[in-house]
């Protein structure tokens, strides 16, 4: 059985930096897509970040590039996503999500696509 654990939310002021884990249990975690994910008006997920363990690519949502940094630690089994200048409109619940092979660029922004998701944890900035 497949679980994701999130940690590392909490309350920041505007500006500030959040880093949030993605702890992976029950398979090999090197043959998984995993992506961050946050509900946003009109949609029930947005696509934030993903990061391919097969090849070490990322990709990133255009309302977070240059703010957002998701990556991997293969000995830890956890995907990171470190969160700089964040705003009050970045306050949410953050999932991950991880999917069993190899996702293309099209398909990894998909919520659809996902096998496996997080209880999510809080991210709160205040302005």
């Amino acid at each position: 059985q497949v679980q994701l654990v999130e940690s590392g939310g909490g309350l920041v002021q505007a500006g500030g930096s959040l880093r949030l884990s993605c702890a992976f249990s029950g398979r090999t975690f090197s043959r998984y897509s995993v992506a961050w994910f946050r509900p946003a008006p009109g949609q029930e997920r947005e696509f934030l970040a993903a990061f391919r363990w097969t090849d070490g690519s990322t990709y990133y949502a255009g309302s977070v590039k240059g703010r957002f940094t998701i990556s991997g630690d293969n000995a830890k089994n956890t995907v990171y996503v470190q969160m700089n200048s964040l705003k009050p409109e970045d306050t949410a619940v953050y999932y991950c999500a991880a999917h069993y092979g190899l996702l293309s660029i099209a398909t990894m922004v998909d919520k659809g696509q996902y096998d496996y998701w997080g209880q999510g944890t809080q991210v709160t900035v205040s302005s």
